[in-house]
């Protein structure tokens, strides 16, 4: 659990510098430049990505059950994963969705963390999933009480739209048939 935990201080506290510091970034970057800043921010996130995905695995090797959720909650919980890829798309895509939600990544991230502890009740999963969930959560109130927050351009046409949902729901429908099971040994079935 201590590599998990480690990995995940690491990753959700380089990305809520703007929460607790919001100067800081904008400091960083006029001392020591863009690119400096981006190397620093990128290293740490993806030693502390590659500590969470270690540490988690390592976890999974000797789980501790916290709670065992009922059968039933992983069908909810796939429901609850439907938007999560549309969502995702649609914060880098200029779209109604994004306009509506202001921040879709971070809902997409509260959605997965908590369809995830629906089905899941190891340590782990609370500490991974419960983590992400909780600081995606703080992160949007936060985002939404930024000055310029919010600022999205009027999408023409519903092209960004269609992307977002339609492509969002390809990748959920491959993740379902069987990426994620490659990718992470657990079906979702």
């Amino acid at each position: 659990m201590s590599v998990l935990v480690t990995g995940l201080v690491l990753f959700l506290a380089v990305h809520s510098l703007r929460i607790v510091a919001p100067g800081f970034r904008t400091q960083m970057m006029a001392s020591n430049g863009e690119r400096a800043w981006l190397l620093t921010y990128t290293g740490i996130s993806i030693a502390g990505l590659m500590l969470i995905v270690w540490g988690y695995g390592l976890a999974r090797m000797a789980p501790t059950l916290v709670y065992a959720p009922p059968v039933s909650m992983r069908h909810l919980a796939l429901v609850l994963l439907l938007p999560v890829f549309p969502l995702l798309i649609a914060a880098y895509v200029p779209s109604r969705v994004r306009m509506a939600v202001g921040h879709p990544m971070l809902l997409a991230t509260v959605l997965w963390g908590i369809a995830h502890l629906m089905a899941n009740g190891t340590l782990a999963d609370v500490a991974l999933f419960g983590g992400f969930a909780v600081w995606a959560a703080i992160d949007w109130i936060s985002a939404a009480n930024r000055p310029g927050s919010g600022k999205v351009r009027q999408p023409v046409g519903w092209t960004g739209d269609a992307v977002a949902v339609l492509g969002g729901l390809a990748i959920y429908g491959v993740f379902v048939a069987g990426l994620h099971q490659w990718l992470i040994g657990v079906s979702p079935f």
